[in-house]
């Protein structure tokens, strides 16, 4: 496995190590700020790899933030590790899930987010927003970026293979068959909602963590996916 860096917009790097058996790349979202935040920690044997690649752009006890989409091993199974190598980070995730989850998880107490609450990281700005069940898990949320424009999306848009680190084309298709492929996207009534809401952002960059960030009308391809499922709802 090769763990390779790439800056997908100014100053926030994709991180991603592609694991053959599986079939998926596995990327972490670097945002250099004053305050740097890592977004996806990752499965705990990663964290070598990781770890590394990261040191290659920052000491590790600079990094401010952790954080992650919902509980799950690829999100967040190296919490502690990274916890432990940066004394000064804290991991921060939506109110819901630290309850439910991450107040016991973590070996440091996690810092809480409300919907839309902002976190200023110096230089760049993370807002964030809670999507129960979308794509899965009732404390899902994601970051929005606001001066890059740029969503870090979590599981959304999921797609498998080794592929460039940045695609301008439309993801619908390919992110389409690897549901019908995994089935990892939930579909009720709340799902073409939530995907509007995030549409409405008109982000320009989408952080995938499985498949390349996505550079073009993201909020257009937010609103093709919610179609999507409340044609399947409907269904």
């Amino acid at each position: 496995m090769t763990t390779t860096i790439d800056e997908i917009d100014d100053q926030i790097f994709r991180i991603a190590t592609f694991v053959p058996d599986i079939g998926l790349s596995f990327n972490q979202i670097l945002v250099l700020a004053d305050e740097p935040m890592l977004f996806h920690l990752g499965m705990r044997g990663l964290f070598p790899a990781v770890s590394e690649a990261v040191q290659r752009l920052l000491p590790l006890d600079r990094l401010r933030w952790l954080g992650f989409g919902h509980v799950e091993a690829d999100e967040c199974g190296a919490m502690n590790q990274w916890l432990a190598a940066a004394p000064g980070a804290q991991v921060t995730f939506g109110g819901l899930g630290c309850m439910v989850s991450v107040n016991d998880l973590a070996d440091r107490a996690p810092v809480p987010l409300d919907d839309q609450q902002v976190i200023d990281l110096g230089g760049k700005r993370l807002r964030y927003l809670p999507t129960p069940h979308v794509p899965h898990g009732w404390e899902a949320g994601v970051f929005f970026e606001e001066t890059t424009s740029t969503l870090l999306c979590g599981d959304l848009f999921t797609q498998t293979g080794d592929g460039p680190a940045i695609s301008f084309d439309s993801p619908i298709e390919n992110s389409i068959a690897t549901d019908r492929q995994f089935g990892y996207m939930s579909a009720s009534p709340s799902t073409a909602t939530t995907l509007d809401t995030l549409a409405s952002l008109e982000p320009t960059t989408l952080a995938l963590m499985h498949g390349p960030a996505q550079k073009g009308p993201a909020g257009t391809w937010l609103r093709e996916l919610a179609d999507v499922h409340r044609h399947a709802v409907a269904a």
